[in-house]
């Protein structure tokens, strides 16, 4: 990441992951009822997931933006323009917006702009965007690069007294 303003890595693992989700969910159901969930994809589809079943929501849909690319240079992720490929219906009233992250609030800004009524939650949240969100679970630093289970695989560790 040489290349980047990431200085810090953070890997999540699928149970932390979950443990969040289900603390995001107990913060939202106090404030419910709400009509059903839209997921900002794709991060935003497994804690959607979580949310869903923690709080007995059946209603589930979608925003579909693309937004990363792949760098050229070192494989890493860069975020680039903004590209809606599905919007959802209305204004989000009575709406939870989920999404895994909120980072530097380009994503976070476009869809409260398409959804403005909807209540949005994110599990983490970094400086630049939090104030864009309205309910999030852990707070990390700006340059700070997460690590999703869904990025990652499980591979040999060198011990850190072999590492040179």
């Amino acid at each position: 990441m040489s290349s980047t303003p990431y200085n810090r890595d953070f890997p999540v693992s699928w149970e932390e992951l979950h443990r969040n989700s289900r603390a995001l969910s107990w913060r939202l159901l106090e404030m419910g009822p709400w009509k059903g969930i839209i997921a900002i994809t794709r991060g935003g589809l497994v804690p959607a997931a979580i949310l869903a079943r923690e709080m007995d929501i059946r209603f589930i849909d979608t925003v579909c933006i693309s937004s990363y690319s792949s760098s050229e240079t070192d494989g890493d992720k860069a975020q680039g323009d903004l590209q809606l490929l599905k919007a959802a219906a209305g204004d989000g009233e009575g709406m939870l917006l989920v999404d895994d992250l909120v980072d530097t609030g380009k994503t976070a800004k476009y869809v409260r702009e398409l959804l403005p009524k909807a209540h949005f939650a994110t599990v983490y949240a970094k400086p630049s965007g939090k104030p864009l969100v309205d309910t999030f679970i852990t707070e990390v630093s700006q340059d700070t690069w997460i690590r999703f289970p869904w990025d990652m695989e499980y591979s040999f560790s060198t011990p850190l007294a072999d590492r040179k």
